[in-house]
């Protein structure tokens, strides 16, 4: 639901909206007290701001509007994880995916429709670039899930899910659909509002941006950004990783290794994690595995790797590689002292994988078919 002919106060950076608030003959504190109340508390409605005067929230009621995204789809799978597609005034929409564990809970968000890069093992890769989000857009993802799971502090309730995960986003990854680094603006502005102490509060050290090698933007964000970094490697030599994702022929491994061993000299305290999806037949022989254990060595990386089984959507011709494949690929790794953990594979059922987010031109029968489940 829109409201025409009112400003969204949500579309606003911190700055201006101060700014607007001010404007309207208030102080400065009445601006923060109402930013609390929108992001904070999670308010979607003037009148319930009880520590504004009736005047004034009648005056923010007829000049600016609360307004969230429309939640189009709403899917939860057998194992808790839960896929919003999230549709916005323009009607374009995306996907964001919210992942409980015992101890923890994710909030995966997209940074586009849609992607321009067209790795061959990507779903997202396959669906046009339509636009970037606005800086808005990428926090209303935030706020539009925790409305749903009910993650506001008046609203602490259980959602339908296994009592024993955690009901709570205490982190937050842009591994969803686009490539941040491509929006890295808008991505920097939603990131200060997330981390402002008065509203949603989430340390830099609670959030994750995820690139497929953007060498300028690695090197920008290593000195500004200040949050962890995860690289969707994938590939251990050129030839492999070209293959595989066109972006290497622009930035290649060594200047991609370079610029990750400038971003660890600059946040000498944080491990990169390389994302590394299991193929079969493709990059999972114990050569790859020598090959970036010789990569890390040579580089003198600070990394983790992640170990990814390959989530298979329609019409891809890859095939994820053994379990055992991949356990000897890990142990290969531990020998050599390097963190390398395999990833559990949460949401396959509601394509809700890594991998696997679309937010358009998915087979209507199959729309229907996990709509149904």
């Amino acid at each position: 639901m829109f409201t025409k002919n009112k400003n969204n106060l949500t579309h606003f950076d911190k700055k201006t909206f101060v700014n607007e608030i001010v404007s309207l003959n208030e102080k400065p504190f009445r601006a923060n007290q109402i930013w609390s109340w929108i992001y904070h508390h999670g308010i979607k409605n003037f009148h319930d701001m009880t520590n504004i005067s009736k005047q004034s929230r009648e005056i923010l009621e007829k000049k600016f509007s609360l307004d969230r995204p429309e939640i189009s789809k709403d899917l939860i799978s057998f194992d808790g994880t839960r896929k919003f597609l999230i549709k916005f005034s323009d009607n374009q929409e995306v996907e964001a995916v919210f992942i409980p564990e015992k101890n923890r809970g994710t909030l995966c968000i997209s940074s586009q429709i849609g992607c321009t890069l067209s790795c061959k093992f990507c779903h997202t890769g396959t669906q046009t670039l339509v636009r970037n989000l606005e800086s808005h857009e990428i926090v209303s993802q935030i706020l539009v899930a925790k409305d749903l799971i009910n993650d506001w502090p008046t609203t602490k309730l259980s959602i339908p899910n296994s009592s024993e995960q955690f009901n709570s986003i205490t982190h937050i990854v842009f591994m969803g659909m686009g490539e941040p680094f491509f929006n890295y603006d808008n991505v920097d502005r939603a990131i200060k509002i997330l981390n402002d102490p008065d509203g949603l509060n989430f340390s830099l050290r609670k959030i994750t941006i995820s690139t497929s090698g953007l060498v300028p933007e690695i090197l920008r964000c290593s000195k500004e950004l200040k949050t962890n970094l995860a690289i969707s490697l994938h590939g251990t030599n050129d030839e492999l990783r070209t293959n595989i994702m066109a972006i290497n022929k622009k930035y290649p491994l060594h200047e991609l290794f370079s610029a990750c061993k400038i971003y660890n000299r600059e946040n000498p305290h944080q491990k990169i994690t390389f994302e590394y999806v299991m193929l079969r037949n493709v990059n999972d022989q114990e050569k790859n595995a020598l090959e970036l254990i010789n990569s890390i060595n040579k580089y003198n990386l600070n990394v983790k790797i992640n170990l990814i089984p390959f989530n298979p959507w329609q019409g891809c011709d890859y095939f994820s590689s053994d379990e055992t494949v991949i356990k000897r690929f890990q142990d290969i790794l531990k020998k050599y002292d390097l963190i390398a953990p395999i990833r559990k594979t949460r949401g396959q059922d509601v394509l809700a994988a890594c991998g696997q987010l679309k937010s358009m031109s998915l087979p209507k029968s199959y729309k229907n078919r996990l709509t149904n489940k």
